[in-house]
Order: C-alpha cells, then sequence, then structure tokens
C-alpha cells in the first residue's frame, strides 16, 4: 500500500516535471507555450495595398511599414511612415499592438524598397527630409542612428528615436484644418 501512495503522490511532481521539460523545450525552439509565438515581418509584393487608402505600396518610393495587431492574423501594410504612425500614436479603436516593422533605408534602395525589414521601436526616424513618399514629405526609418544622422545630413531633416516622434508630426490633413481661408 505505501508504494500505491508513493506513485500517487508522485503523479503531481512527474506532471510538473513534465510540463518544465515541454516549456523548456519549447522556449529553446524559440515559441512560447500556446503557439502565441513573435510575429516576423512580411514582405510586400505588386498587389500589397495600404491599410489606410488603398494605394500600391510598390507603386510609391519610401520607406514602408507594417503593424501586426493581436486579434488579426495578417498585418497593416503602410505606404508611408507618416500614415503608420498617424494610425499608431492616434487609434480610433484601441488595439493591442504585437509588433511594428519598418525598412531600413540604411540598406534599402528609396525608389524600389525590398525587404530590409526591421523592430519600428529599435529603429531610427529622420523627420522633415528633403525626400518624398508617397504622401508627400517622407519619415525615413534606419537599424540605427549613425546611418540617421547621415541622412539627416545629406537630405536634411532631424534624427530621432521611436519615442521622438509625435502625434503633430504625423498629422494627415494636408494643413486644410490650419486654413484661415475656409
Amino acid at each position: 500500500m505505501s508504494s500505491q501512495m508513493s506513485s500517487q503522490m508522485n503523479t503531481p511532481l512527474r506532471k510538473l516535471l513534465l510540463a518544465t521539460l515541454i516549456s523548456t523545450t519549447l522556449a529553446a525552439c524559440g515559441q512560447q507555450a500556446g503557439g502565441d509565438h513573435a510575429p516576423i515581418a512580411i514582405e510586400i509584393d505588386r498587389h500589397t495595398s495600404c491599410a489606410l487608402d488603398g494605394m500600391l505600396l510598390a507603386d510609391f518610393p519610401g520607406p514602408k511599414g507594417q503593424i501586426h495587431y493581436a486579434d488579426r492574423p495578417t498585418p497593416d501594410y503602410f505606404c508611408d511612415l507618416t500614415e503608420l504612425f498617424h494610425v499608431y500614436l492616434n487609434p480610433e479603436v484601441v488595439v493591442p499592438v504585437r509588433a511594428l516593422f519598418v525598412q531600413d533605408m540604411g540598406k534599402a534602395v528609396w525608389d524600389d524598397p525590398q525587404g530590409h525589414w526591421v523592430d519600428a521601436k529599435t529603429a531610427w526616424f529622420v523627420h522633415g527630409s528633403s525626400r518624398r513618399g508617397s504622401m508627400g514629405p517622407a519619415i525615413a526609418s534606419f537599424a540605427d542612428e549613425a546611418a540617421a544622422r547621415k541622412f539627416a545630413t545629406d537630405f536634411g531633416g532631424t534624427a530621432l528615436p521611436f519615442d521622438g516622434i509625435t502625434p503633430d508630426m504625423v498629422v494627415l490633413d494636408g494643413g486644410a484644418l490650419h486654413d484661415k481661408r475656409m
């Protein structure tokens, strides 16, 4: 009887050890229990359209962006980082964001950017440069501060970290709200 009792007492311990082993194995594979792994950037193609205005991303120069939301299987894409930041900083509906990706313009070609996606929250940005994107003046994105500062020296603007971009920098009204003639 004591061996049966010993087996029953070890069952919770065995379950705990098995759960620990499974969690450790999943962590080593870069996944979390439940399949909730970190999103990765998804490359755009000729048919990828902007979530905000429906424009085809591949038709325009400058960096693109994508927001991965917790409740959606696919990201929202943006043909311009002004639009991405406008949506992120001024959400109409608050939905948890899992990840934001932008293109590293230190490596991507401005007129036809492909690949080179980086985590927007660790990226550097240049606001106020002379470079144009799909919506006019573009916010440029870079994987590192040195590349952003070089771009600002070459094309004007100010190099800023992610938290340096503010809602007043990403207004989409084209100045109409401040036009006193209307």
